[in-house]
C-alpha cells in the first residue's frame, strides 16, 4: 500500500509540475516575444528615419487638419504607445544603438553612434558580421538589430536591449524558483492528504492479510487430521474409492491452502532486497525437480547464462521459479525448456513446454482464480498470478501465448 501511496504523489507531483511548466512557458514566451516585438518597433523607426534618431533635417509631416476631417495621433507607422514605448520624449537620449551603411564593395560608413558598452571599431566589425543577415533578430543575447536594403548600400541598426529585458529575466527566475516553491509545498501536502486518503483502504489491506493469514493457519491444521486419518484407514481396512476421493479433496483444499499463503509474502515491511544469483537458483531448482519430470516421461532441457544476477527480493524469485516449473510439471505435453539469458541489457527467462491448447495468446492465465481449458483438479490460478505480481515488484512484463503446439511464458526483468 506504501507503494500505491507513493505513486500517487508521484503522479500528482507530474501533473503540477506539467501544468505550472506549460502555464510558465506561455507567460514567459509571450513577455519575451512582446519585448522583441517593442524592439522591432525602435528599429523600424530607426529604419524610417534613415539609421538615426537624431537625424538632421528630419521633421515628421502631419496632414493639415480640417474641420471636416478628424484630428488623428500622429503614430509614425502606429507605433506609438504613449510614453512608455517607442515615441516615449526621452527615446532620443535613453537609447543605446549604432547604425552602419556598407556599400556593395563591403565599405562601412558610420551614422550613428550611441552606445557605451561598445568601442566604434567593435561595432563596425560586429556590424559587418551581420550584414549578410536579413530582417531581424537577437544577437549577443540582449542586442536586437535589423538588417536592410535601400539601393546598393546595406543598413544595420543594432539597439542594446538589456535594460529591457531585464524585468522579463527577472520573471523568468522567479518562475523558475517559484515554481520549486510550489513543488516542494505541493510535495508536503500531497503527503500528508495521501496519508488521510489511503488511510482507510491501508487498514482495508491490513485486515485483509490477517484474514488471509488466518484462513491458511485454520485450514492447515483439519488438513493434516484428514490426511492422517485417511491413511490410517487405508493401512487397517486397505483403499477404497471413499478414500482416494478424500485424498483427492484433501489435496485439492491442501493446494488451495498453500496458493493463497503465497498473496502475503508481498508484505512491504518483511521485503529482502539483495543481490539474487538468478543463474544459480535456477540450475538449483530444475536439478531438485528433474527426477520428477523423468517420473512423468517429460524431456527436461535448459539453457542458462551463467552469473547472471538481479537486485530484489530472493524470497520471492525462488517462489517464482518453483512456481514456473511446478506449471511445467502439472501441463507439459512431451518436454519441458528452460532459458536464461541477457538481451539488450535486460535479462530474459523463458519456459516453453509441449502443450495441447489452441494457438494465441492466454495472457488471462496471470488473474487471480482463472484457469486453461487443460487445467488439472488441483489448480486453483493463483500460482501464475503470484508470479505476475512478483515480476510487477521488480518493474519487469511478463506474457504468454501458445504457438504450433507450444506454450511460451517471456518474462523480462
Amino acid at each position: 500500500m506504501n507503494k500505491v501511496r507513493n505513486q500517487f504523489v508521484r503522479y500528482a507531483m507530474l501533473s503540477v509540475f506539467a501544468l505550472l511548466t506549460v502555464l510558465l512557458t506561455i507567460i514567459n514566451g509571450i513577455n519575451f516575444t512582446m519585448a522583441g516585438n517593442d524592439a522591432d518597433m525602435i528599429t523600424q523607426m530607426i529604419c524610417d528615419r534613415h539609421g538615426s534618431l537624431t537625424e538632421p533635417g528630419y521633421v515628421k509631416k502631419k496632414k493639415p487638419a480640417t474641420p471636416d476631417s478628424p484630428t488623428k495621433k500622429d503614430n509614425a507607422g502606429s507605433m506609438h504607445m504613449g510614453p512608455m514605448g517607442p515615441e516615449a520624449p526621452d527615446m532620443n537620449s535613453s537609447l543605446r544603438y549604432f547604425t552602419f551603411t556598407f556599400d556593395y564593395k563591403g565599405n562601412p560608413g558610420r551614422i550613428a553612434y550611441d552606445v557605451s558598452a561598445v568601442d566604434e571599431n567593435e561595432a563596425r566589425e560586429w556590424a559587418r558580421s551581420l550584414s549578410n543577415e536579413s530582417g531581424t533578430g537577437w544577437t549577443r543575447g540582449t542586442y536586437r538589430y535589423r538588417v536592410y536594403k535601400e539601393g546598393t548600400r546595406t543598413y544595420v541598426i543594432v539597439i542594446d536591449q538589456g535594460r529591457e529585458l531585464l524585468p522579463s529575466y527577472r520573471i523568468l527566475v522567479t518562475s523558475v524558483f517559484g515554481e520549486l516553491l510550489v513543488l516542494l509545498i505541493s510535495y508536503f501536502i500531497l503527503k500528508m492528504v495521501g496519508k488521510r486518503l489511503f488511510a482507510p483502504l491501508e487498514e482495508a489491506d491490513r485486515k485483509q492479510k490477517r484474514f488471509i493469514a488466518n484462513i491458511e493457519s485454520e485450514f492447515k491444521v483439519p488438513l493434516t487430521v484428514i490426511n492422517a486419518d485417511t491413511e490410517l484407514i487405508e493401512k487397517e481396512s486397505g483403499s477404497s474409492d471413499y478414500t482416494k476421493s478424500i485424498n483427492r479433496q484433501v489435496k485439492k483444499m491442501t493446494a488451495l491452502v498453500k496458493d493463497i499463503g503465497t498473496l502475503t509474502i508481498f508484505e512491504e515491511n518483511d521485503k529482502n532486497i539483495t543481490m539474487v544469483d538468478l543463474s544459480g537458483s535456477l540450475l538449483y531448482a530444475l536439478d531438485y525437480h528433474k527426477k520428477q519430470f523423468e517420473e512423468k516421461g517429460l524431456t527436461l532441457d535448459m539453457s542458462v547464462e551463467d552469473d547472471i544476477v538481479i537486485n530484489g527480493d530472493d524470497v520471492a524469485v525462488k517462489k517464482l521459479i518453483a512456481e514456473l516449473i511446478e506449471n511445467s510439471l502439472r501441463y507439459s505435453e512431451k518436454y519441458a525448456f528452460f532459458e536464461l539469458r541477457s538481451e539488450d541489457e535486460r535479462i530474459i527467462l523463458t519456459q516453453r513446454n509441449g502443450t495441447k491448447l489452441p494457438s494465441g495468446t492466454c495472457d488471462q492465465i496471470f488473474d487471480r482464480f482463472t484457469v486453461l481449458d487443460n487445467a488439472v483438479d488441483e489448480a486453483i490460478g493463483l500460482g501464475l498470478s503470484f508470479v505476475k505480481d512478483v515480476v510487477r515488484e521488480h518493474n519487469g512484463r511478463i506474457s504468454a501465448k501458445v504457438s504450433d503446439g507450444e506454450f511460451i511464458l517471456r518474462i523480462a526483468l
